[in-house]
Protein backbone atom coordinates (compact mmCIF):
# COMPACT_ATOMS: atom_id res chain seq x y z
CA UNK A 1 0.00 0.00 0.00
CA UNK A 2 1.63 3.13 -0.93
CA UNK A 3 2.18 5.52 1.65
CA UNK A 4 0.42 9.43 1.51
CA UNK A 5 1.85 12.46 2.61
CA UNK A 6 -0.89 14.63 4.16
CA UNK A 7 -0.25 18.09 5.24
CA UNK A 8 -2.48 19.06 7.99
CA UNK A 9 -2.73 20.93 11.37
CA UNK A 10 -0.84 17.98 12.85
CA UNK A 11 2.00 18.18 11.09
CA UNK A 12 4.22 21.39 10.91
CA UNK A 13 5.24 23.53 8.50
CA UNK A 14 9.02 22.65 8.54
CA UNK A 15 8.61 18.82 9.19
CA UNK A 16 6.40 19.10 5.83
CA UNK A 17 8.97 20.75 4.18
CA UNK A 18 11.77 17.73 5.28
CA UNK A 19 8.99 15.42 4.12
CA UNK A 20 9.20 16.64 0.72
CA UNK A 21 13.34 17.60 0.52
CA UNK A 22 14.44 14.61 2.73
CA UNK A 23 13.41 10.66 1.94
CA UNK A 24 11.75 9.02 4.23
CA UNK A 25 13.71 6.65 6.54
CA UNK A 26 11.94 3.24 7.17
CA UNK A 27 12.19 0.30 8.65
CA UNK A 28 14.83 -1.25 6.53
CA UNK A 29 17.29 1.57 7.44
CA UNK A 30 17.41 -0.30 10.72
CA UNK A 31 19.59 -3.43 12.37
CA UNK A 32 17.11 -5.09 14.42
CA UNK A 33 18.85 -6.03 18.11
CA UNK A 34 17.17 -7.31 20.77
CA UNK A 35 13.54 -6.71 22.59
CA UNK A 36 13.85 -4.71 25.77
CA UNK A 37 9.94 -3.77 26.52
CA UNK A 38 6.55 -3.79 26.44
CA UNK A 39 3.30 -1.53 27.45
CA UNK A 40 -0.10 -1.05 26.67
CA UNK A 41 0.46 0.63 23.15
CA UNK A 42 2.87 -1.67 22.09
CA UNK A 43 6.52 -3.72 22.01
CA UNK A 44 10.04 -1.24 21.90
CA UNK A 45 12.86 -2.98 20.97
CA UNK A 46 17.12 -2.09 20.56
CA UNK A 47 17.77 -0.63 16.57
CA UNK A 48 20.97 0.59 14.87
CA UNK A 49 20.57 3.04 12.26
CA UNK A 50 22.64 1.34 9.73
CA UNK A 51 24.03 4.62 7.75
CA UNK A 52 25.22 6.47 11.27
CA UNK A 53 25.32 3.61 13.35
CA UNK A 54 23.55 4.94 16.21
CA UNK A 55 21.40 3.38 18.87
CA UNK A 56 18.11 4.25 18.77
CA UNK A 57 15.22 2.49 20.79
CA UNK A 58 11.74 1.62 18.48
CA UNK A 59 8.50 1.31 19.29
CA UNK A 60 6.06 -0.40 17.40
CA UNK A 61 2.59 -0.96 17.94
CA UNK A 62 0.30 -3.57 15.14
CA UNK A 63 -2.13 -1.40 13.56
CA UNK A 64 -5.05 -3.74 13.10
CA UNK A 65 -4.92 -4.45 17.09
CA UNK A 66 -4.47 -0.50 17.76
CA UNK A 67 -7.73 -0.07 15.60
CA UNK A 68 -9.57 -2.73 17.52
CA UNK A 69 -8.72 -1.30 21.11
CA UNK A 70 -9.53 2.16 19.55
CA UNK A 71 -5.89 2.93 20.52
CA UNK A 72 -5.23 5.15 17.32
CA UNK A 73 -6.01 8.48 18.42
CA UNK A 74 -3.87 8.09 21.26
CA UNK A 75 -1.19 7.03 19.20
CA UNK A 76 -1.56 9.60 16.61
CA UNK A 77 -1.88 12.25 19.10
CA UNK A 78 1.92 11.05 21.01
CA UNK A 79 3.07 11.76 17.30
CA UNK A 80 1.99 15.05 17.77
CA UNK A 81 2.85 16.06 20.86
CA UNK A 82 6.60 14.70 20.84
CA UNK A 83 7.55 15.65 17.13
CA UNK A 84 7.79 19.42 19.17
CA UNK A 85 9.80 18.66 21.93
CA UNK A 86 13.08 18.21 23.13
CA UNK A 87 14.42 18.23 26.53
CA UNK A 88 17.57 16.74 28.44
CA UNK A 89 15.12 15.04 30.93
CA UNK A 90 12.85 13.71 28.07
CA UNK A 91 12.89 10.65 26.01
CA UNK A 92 13.20 12.50 22.61
CA UNK A 93 11.72 11.59 19.30
CA UNK A 94 13.78 10.78 16.59
CA UNK A 95 11.40 9.03 13.58
CA UNK A 96 8.33 7.53 12.52
CA UNK A 97 7.37 5.82 9.34
CA UNK A 98 4.82 2.47 8.96
CA UNK A 99 4.40 -0.21 6.70
CA UNK A 100 1.37 -2.57 6.58
CA UNK A 101 1.25 -4.08 9.28
CA UNK A 102 3.14 -1.65 12.10
CA UNK A 103 3.42 1.90 13.14
CA UNK A 104 6.74 2.94 14.68
CA UNK A 105 8.42 5.15 16.96
CA UNK A 106 12.42 5.45 17.49
CA UNK A 107 13.61 7.45 20.29
CA UNK A 108 16.47 7.46 22.62
CA UNK A 109 17.98 4.85 23.93
CA UNK A 110 18.46 4.68 27.78
CA UNK A 111 20.30 2.01 29.02
CA UNK A 112 19.79 2.28 32.22
CA UNK A 113 16.45 0.55 32.34
CA UNK A 114 13.22 2.15 34.37
CA UNK A 115 12.61 3.14 37.89
CA UNK A 116 10.23 0.34 38.60
CA UNK A 117 12.42 -2.31 37.21
CA UNK A 118 15.03 -1.21 39.88
CA UNK A 119 11.95 -0.94 42.79
CA UNK A 120 11.32 -4.32 41.62
CA UNK A 121 14.96 -5.30 42.05
CA UNK A 122 15.21 -3.91 45.70
CA UNK A 123 17.13 -0.90 44.80
CA UNK A 124 17.22 1.41 47.86
CA UNK A 125 17.14 5.35 46.92
CA UNK A 126 18.77 7.51 49.13
CA UNK A 127 16.78 10.58 50.34
CA UNK A 128 19.74 12.82 48.14
CA UNK A 129 19.28 10.92 45.28
CA UNK A 130 15.44 11.02 45.38
CA UNK A 131 15.61 14.87 45.42
CA UNK A 132 17.87 14.85 42.88
CA UNK A 133 15.20 12.90 40.45
CA UNK A 134 12.33 15.43 41.88
CA UNK A 135 14.79 18.18 40.46
CA UNK A 136 15.21 16.63 37.21
CA UNK A 137 11.28 15.94 36.85
CA UNK A 138 10.49 18.94 37.85
CA UNK A 139 12.62 20.30 35.20
CA UNK A 140 10.83 18.49 32.78
CA UNK A 141 7.63 19.24 33.92
CA UNK A 142 8.26 23.25 33.80
CA UNK A 143 9.40 22.53 30.00
CA UNK A 144 5.75 20.62 28.95
CA UNK A 145 4.02 23.27 31.13
CA UNK A 146 5.74 25.69 28.39
CA UNK A 147 4.32 23.69 25.79
CA UNK A 148 1.06 23.64 27.85
CA UNK A 149 0.97 19.64 27.95
CA UNK A 150 -0.11 17.23 30.89
CA UNK A 151 1.55 14.40 31.08
CA UNK A 152 -1.02 12.54 33.29
CA UNK A 153 1.03 9.20 33.97
CA UNK A 154 4.12 10.29 35.98
CA UNK A 155 5.41 6.72 37.61
CA UNK A 156 8.47 4.71 38.16
CA UNK A 157 7.54 2.96 34.94
CA UNK A 158 7.85 5.68 32.41
CA UNK A 159 10.93 7.45 33.96
CA UNK A 160 14.06 5.87 32.48
CA UNK A 161 17.61 6.27 33.20
CA UNK A 162 20.59 6.64 31.02
CA UNK A 163 23.99 4.80 32.15
CA UNK A 164 25.06 7.77 33.77
CA UNK A 165 21.77 7.77 35.98
CA UNK A 166 20.37 10.74 35.04
CA UNK A 167 15.94 10.32 34.51
CA UNK A 168 14.37 10.61 31.37
CA UNK A 169 10.25 10.92 30.98
CA UNK A 170 8.72 8.65 28.23
CA UNK A 171 5.40 7.78 27.45
CA UNK A 172 2.70 10.76 26.10
CA UNK A 173 0.26 8.60 25.11
CA UNK A 174 -2.57 9.75 27.34
CA UNK A 175 -1.30 13.35 27.48
CA UNK A 176 -3.16 16.57 27.08
CA UNK A 177 -2.88 19.94 25.68
CA UNK A 178 -4.48 22.32 27.50
CA UNK A 179 -4.50 25.80 26.11
CA UNK A 180 -5.73 29.82 27.39
CA UNK A 181 -5.67 28.41 30.94
CA UNK A 182 -8.66 25.77 30.12
CA UNK A 183 -8.70 22.73 32.07
CA UNK A 184 -8.68 19.36 30.82
CA UNK A 185 -11.96 16.92 32.23
CA UNK A 186 -10.99 13.78 30.65
CA UNK A 187 -10.16 10.85 32.72
CA UNK A 188 -7.00 9.18 32.30
CA UNK A 189 -4.02 8.30 34.47
CA UNK A 190 -3.01 5.47 36.40
CA UNK A 191 -5.63 5.17 39.25
CA UNK A 192 -2.49 4.99 42.44
CA UNK A 193 -0.56 8.07 40.81
CA UNK A 194 -4.10 10.15 39.76
CA UNK A 195 -4.36 13.02 41.80
CA UNK A 196 -7.69 13.54 43.83
CA UNK A 197 -9.55 16.16 41.62
CA UNK A 198 -9.22 13.36 38.53
CA UNK A 199 -11.60 11.10 40.46
CA UNK A 200 -14.32 13.32 40.75
CA UNK A 201 -15.06 12.96 37.03
CA UNK A 202 -15.26 9.29 37.80
CA UNK A 203 -18.22 10.62 40.83
CA UNK A 204 -20.44 13.03 37.83
CA UNK A 205 -18.05 16.35 38.92
CA UNK A 206 -16.62 18.13 36.23
CA UNK A 207 -14.49 20.93 37.71
CA UNK A 208 -11.83 19.99 35.55
CA UNK A 209 -8.09 20.14 36.65
CA UNK A 210 -5.05 21.33 34.90
CA UNK A 211 -0.57 21.01 35.66
CA UNK A 212 -1.41 20.03 39.50
CA UNK A 213 -2.05 16.79 38.63
CA UNK A 214 1.60 15.71 36.88
CA UNK A 215 3.19 17.22 40.80
CA UNK A 216 0.85 14.84 42.67
CA UNK A 217 2.06 11.75 40.89
CA UNK A 218 5.14 13.13 41.49
CA UNK A 219 4.83 12.81 44.86
CA UNK A 220 3.55 10.05 45.09
CA UNK A 221 6.45 8.39 42.85
CA UNK A 222 9.28 10.55 45.07
CA UNK A 223 7.56 8.68 48.32
CA UNK A 224 7.25 5.30 46.38
CA UNK A 225 11.24 5.52 45.49
CA UNK A 226 11.99 6.60 49.12
CA UNK A 227 10.45 3.69 50.56
CA UNK A 228 9.48 0.67 48.84
CA UNK A 229 5.89 1.13 48.62
CA UNK A 230 3.19 4.08 48.09
CA UNK A 231 1.59 5.92 50.92
CA UNK A 232 -2.16 5.20 49.65
CA UNK A 233 -3.20 1.18 49.34
CA UNK A 234 -5.33 1.23 45.69
CA UNK A 235 -5.53 -0.55 42.92
CA UNK A 236 -6.25 -0.14 39.50
CA UNK A 237 -9.78 -1.89 40.10
CA UNK A 238 -10.09 0.19 43.19
CA UNK A 239 -13.42 2.16 42.93
CA UNK A 240 -13.10 5.96 42.14
CA UNK A 241 -15.64 6.50 45.50
CA UNK A 242 -13.33 4.58 47.54
CA UNK A 243 -10.39 6.07 46.94
CA UNK A 244 -11.57 9.55 46.83
CA UNK A 245 -12.83 8.00 50.75
CA UNK A 246 -8.85 6.68 51.18
CA UNK A 247 -7.86 10.39 50.33
CA UNK A 248 -9.82 11.50 53.27
CA UNK A 249 -9.47 9.48 55.84
CA UNK A 250 -5.79 7.94 55.48
CA UNK A 251 -2.85 10.22 56.40
CA UNK A 252 0.22 9.06 54.73
CA UNK A 253 3.09 7.58 57.22
CA UNK A 254 6.55 9.38 57.16
CA UNK A 255 9.10 7.40 58.62
CA UNK A 256 11.13 9.32 61.15
CA UNK A 257 14.42 8.83 59.15
CA UNK A 258 13.38 10.94 56.89
CA UNK A 259 14.48 14.61 57.01
CA UNK A 260 12.05 16.87 58.16
CA UNK A 261 12.49 18.84 54.79
CA UNK A 262 11.55 16.30 52.91
CA UNK A 263 8.71 15.19 54.62
CA UNK A 264 7.34 18.94 54.09
CA UNK A 265 7.97 18.76 50.33
CA UNK A 266 6.04 15.48 49.81
CA UNK A 267 3.24 16.79 52.13
CA UNK A 268 3.38 20.19 49.63
CA UNK A 269 3.12 17.88 46.88
CA UNK A 270 0.19 15.50 48.12
CA UNK A 271 -1.80 18.13 49.06
CA UNK A 272 -5.16 16.79 48.47
CA UNK A 273 -6.24 21.00 47.70
CA UNK A 274 -4.69 21.00 44.33
CA UNK A 275 -5.20 24.94 44.73
CA UNK A 276 -2.48 24.56 47.78
CA UNK A 277 -0.39 21.85 46.12
CA UNK A 278 3.37 22.64 44.73
CA UNK A 279 2.20 22.73 40.96
CA UNK A 280 5.00 24.47 39.15
CA UNK A 281 9.02 25.17 39.10
CA UNK A 282 9.23 27.89 40.17
CA UNK A 283 7.02 27.19 43.61
CA UNK A 284 9.55 23.88 44.26
CA UNK A 285 12.70 26.14 43.65
CA UNK A 286 11.72 28.27 46.50
CA UNK A 287 11.02 26.28 49.32
CA UNK A 288 14.74 26.55 51.45
CA UNK A 289 14.97 22.95 50.98
CA UNK A 290 15.85 23.74 47.43
CA UNK A 291 18.02 26.90 48.54
CA UNK A 292 21.31 24.56 47.57
CA UNK A 293 20.44 23.64 44.09
CA UNK A 294 22.71 24.92 41.29
CA UNK A 295 19.50 24.42 38.83
CA UNK A 296 21.41 25.23 35.83
CA UNK A 297 24.00 22.54 36.92
CA UNK A 298 21.59 20.11 37.32
CA UNK A 299 19.61 21.14 33.49
CA UNK A 300 23.21 20.59 31.72
CA UNK A 301 23.59 17.25 33.69
CA UNK A 302 26.79 18.42 35.45
CA UNK A 303 25.75 16.84 38.89
CA UNK A 304 26.56 12.74 39.59
CA UNK A 305 23.36 11.50 40.26
CA UNK A 306 23.77 9.22 44.12
CA UNK A 307 22.32 6.19 41.84
CA UNK A 308 24.52 4.61 38.74
CA UNK A 309 22.55 1.68 36.92
CA UNK A 310 24.49 -1.40 35.83
CA UNK A 311 26.19 -1.16 32.65
CA UNK A 312 27.55 -4.29 32.46
CA UNK A 313 23.84 -5.49 31.57
CA UNK A 314 20.15 -4.56 29.99
CA UNK A 315 18.65 -3.29 32.89
CA UNK A 316 14.93 -4.62 31.72
CA UNK A 317 13.51 -8.48 32.11
CA UNK A 318 15.24 -10.43 29.60
CA UNK A 319 11.96 -12.87 29.42
CA UNK A 320 10.91 -9.65 26.92
CA UNK A 321 13.06 -11.22 24.43
CA UNK A 322 11.96 -14.55 24.73
CA UNK A 323 8.22 -13.47 24.44
CA UNK A 324 9.31 -11.96 20.74
CA UNK A 325 10.60 -14.88 19.79
CA UNK A 326 9.28 -17.54 20.99
CA UNK A 327 5.66 -16.64 21.87
CA UNK A 328 4.85 -13.47 19.03
CA UNK A 329 2.87 -15.02 16.04
CA UNK A 330 4.38 -12.24 13.68
CA UNK A 331 7.89 -11.33 15.18
CA UNK A 332 9.73 -8.21 14.24
CA UNK A 333 13.29 -9.83 13.33
CA UNK A 334 10.75 -11.90 10.45
CA UNK A 335 8.48 -8.87 8.88
CA UNK A 336 10.93 -8.73 6.03
CA UNK A 337 11.01 -12.39 4.81
CA UNK A 338 6.52 -12.17 6.05
CA UNK A 339 5.77 -8.79 3.86
CA UNK A 340 7.15 -10.30 1.38
CA UNK A 341 5.11 -13.57 1.10
CA UNK A 342 2.34 -11.44 1.14
CA UNK A 343 -0.02 -11.49 -1.88
CA UNK A 344 -2.43 -9.71 -2.75
CA UNK A 345 -5.22 -11.98 -0.75
CA UNK A 346 -5.85 -9.43 2.49
CA UNK A 347 -6.96 -12.08 4.20
CA UNK A 348 -4.17 -14.86 3.40
CA UNK A 349 -2.05 -13.70 6.65
CA UNK A 350 -4.88 -12.70 8.34
CA UNK A 351 -5.33 -9.16 7.73
CA UNK A 352 -9.17 -8.19 8.18
CA UNK A 353 -11.96 -8.69 4.91
CA UNK A 354 -14.47 -6.74 6.56
CA UNK A 355 -14.94 -3.14 4.74
CA UNK A 356 -15.29 -0.95 7.66
CA UNK A 357 -12.03 -2.57 9.62
CA UNK A 358 -10.85 -2.21 6.43
CA UNK A 359 -11.53 1.58 6.06
CA UNK A 360 -10.39 2.47 9.48
CA UNK A 361 -7.11 0.78 8.92
CA UNK A 362 -6.55 3.02 4.98
CA UNK A 363 -7.53 5.91 7.88
CA UNK A 364 -4.38 4.94 9.81
CA UNK A 365 -2.18 4.99 6.81
CA UNK A 366 -3.43 8.34 5.57
CA UNK A 367 -3.40 10.00 8.59
CA UNK A 368 0.01 8.87 10.37
CA UNK A 369 2.42 11.17 10.91
CA UNK A 370 5.89 10.91 8.75
CA UNK A 371 9.02 12.12 11.48
CA UNK A 372 12.78 12.91 10.88
CA UNK A 373 14.25 14.86 13.62
CA UNK A 374 17.79 14.15 12.06
CA UNK A 375 16.88 16.04 8.62
CA UNK A 376 14.93 18.83 10.68
CA UNK A 377 18.87 19.18 12.13
CA UNK A 378 20.28 19.26 8.85
CA UNK A 379 17.53 22.03 7.66
CA UNK A 380 18.98 23.94 10.90
CA UNK A 381 16.16 25.40 12.24
CA UNK A 382 14.27 24.07 15.46
CA UNK A 383 10.94 22.45 15.55
CA UNK A 384 8.07 24.30 15.78
CA UNK A 385 5.87 24.89 19.17
CA UNK A 386 2.79 23.19 19.28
Amino acid sequence: MKQRLKKSSNISTKTFLCHFFFPTVNFDHFQILRAIGKGSFGKVCIVQKKDTKKMYAMKYMNKLKCVERNEVRNVLKELQIMQNLEHPFLVNFWYSFQDEEDMFMVVDLLLGGDLRYHLQQNVHFSESTVKFYICELALALGYLRTKHIIHRDIKPDNILLDEHGHIHLTDFNIAAIVKDDLKATSIAGTKPYMAPELFQTFEGFHPGYSFAVDWWSLGITAYELLRGQRPYVMRSSTPANEILQTFHKVHPSYPAAWSLEMKSLLRKLLCIDAQKRISCLAELQDLDYMSDVNWDAVLSKQLSPGFIPNRRRLNCDPTFELEEMILESKPLHKKKKRLARKTKDQGSDGSPQNGQLQQRLDNVQRDFIIFNREKLIKLNKPTTDI
